[in-house]
């Protein structure tokens, strides 16, 4: 789960991190009084959406003066900002960030990150700070310093001086660094986070260390943990689709293409996904409807790879083991005659009760293309969307 920046700012706030003074507004009068309370001569506007590169996309402006706050929030307010990470539809900023000005003298990035490999938490550092981390590793990747977390003991105070020190924060701000760093894994712990990534982390003219930006993700199995980060989701910045997949427990994400996946198991979901694009096919969606399905769970699942546009045809791969073949056969056929489906339908299954669940399908009198395998699947709905 993603949040804003601003309330990625509130939460770090608790924790210590010393972050910019400001307020969120959500109407042009609203962005304007937050700078008249802000009181500095200089206020940054910036629009908030899940995506990063919103500074060159010009989605952050600096302004010197009420004037230009409404200047800039006019712009903003309704505006679909287009950045590398939001896709070439973008998104409509609906919410600005009002933020009192800094004197920026030196740029950093920090972060934490779960890293897979080592099944450890890493902190990684750089001196390239206000540039995309992802430049950084492919340009300079020396310039990337990585402490690995023991669980156990935490972040200690020894490497997140080693850190400070590898990235050239100034001697006398070392101290202050650590605490930063320190606060900021109290924060990622404690709130289960995926991510937590501070870029630009910046010393200021009078000697302070401040997260300029801050982007929080969350692990979506921990909310249940966290009701008060819960409450600060932006539904507006999420798929319909996703949304609605959410509330029946299921793992969905839209993609760009036009043959929709049903699939029990996240591996077998990927590998569906990337037989089709095998076969010259592009998947609409990855949709993994788990090992403990119902009829109405799947039936759901079958109503959201439908209510996307884009979708020409279906493609049912199921492998049955915890997950009974005929529970998807029902879900299928029910929400199949429900709709009044009339696009291509291709269905594989194998596993626990497969007999039972092509006879379901066979019997439905639905204009349904049985398939032999996943390979023969991939050929046959390809086939029949093209």
């Amino acid at each position: 789960m993603n949040i804003h920046e601003y309330q990625g700012k509130a939460v770090l706030r608790q924790y210590g991190v010393s972050v910019p003074n400001g307020k969120v507004a959500f109407t042009v009068d609203e962005a304007v009084k937050a700078a008249e309370e802000l009181g500095t001569p200089v206020v940054v506007v910036k629009a908030q959406i899940h995506a990063g590169g919103r500074g060159k996309a010009g989605g952050v402006k600096v302004a010197k003066g009420l004037d230009e706050v409404r200047k800039y929030a006019e712009e903003l307010l309704g505006k679909v900002l287009v950045t590398h990470q939001t896709g070439p539809e973008g998104k409509e900023v609906k919410r600005l960030l009002i933020e009192e000005g800094c004197d920026i003298k030196k740029e950093y990035y920090i972060g934490l990150v779960v890293d897979r490999g080592t099944g450890r938490v890493v902190l990684m550092g750089s001196e390239e700070g206000g540039t995309e981390i992802e430049e950084v590793a492919a340009r300079t990747p020396e310039k990337i310093v990585k402490e690995v977390i023991d669980p156990a003991v935490g972040l200690t105070t020894f490497q997140a001086r080693r850190l400070a020190y590898a990235i050239n924060i100034p001697n006398e701000l070392i101290n202050k660094a650590i605490k930063f760093m320190l606060s900021l894994y109290a924060a990622f712990v404690d709130k289960d986070c995926s991510i937590a990534e501070i870029n630009p982390l910046v010393v200021t003219g009078g000697g302070d260390i401040i997260a300029l930006d801050a982007k929080l993700n969350f692990d979506s199995n921990a909310l249940f943990r966290h009701k008060d980060i819960v409450e600060l989701r932006d539904l507006d910045e999420e798929d319909e689709k996703e949304i609605q997949a959410s509330k029946y427990d299921l793992s969905y994400i839209a993609l760009d293409g036009n043959i929709g996946c049903m699939v029990n198991g996240a591996g077998l979901a990927m590998a569906t996904m990337d037989i089709i694009k095998y076969y010259g096919g592009e998947p609409a969606n990855f949709l993994d409807v788990g090992g403990g399905a119902t009829k109405e769970k799947v039936t759901e699942a079958f109503k959201i790879i439908l209510s996307d546009k884009n979708v020409k045809g279906i493609f049912v791969n199921i492998f049955g083991g915890i997950m009974k073949c005929d529970i998807i056969a029902e879900g299928v056929v029910a929400a199949a005659r429900e709709l009044g489906l009339d696009k291509p339908l291709v269905v594989r299954l194998e596993g626990t009760n497969v007999k039972l669940g092509k006879e379901i399908l066979n019997g439905s009198g639905l204009n349904i293309v049985a398939a032999d395998s996943m390979s023969d699947g991939a050929q046959k709905i390809v086939s029949l969307v093209k």
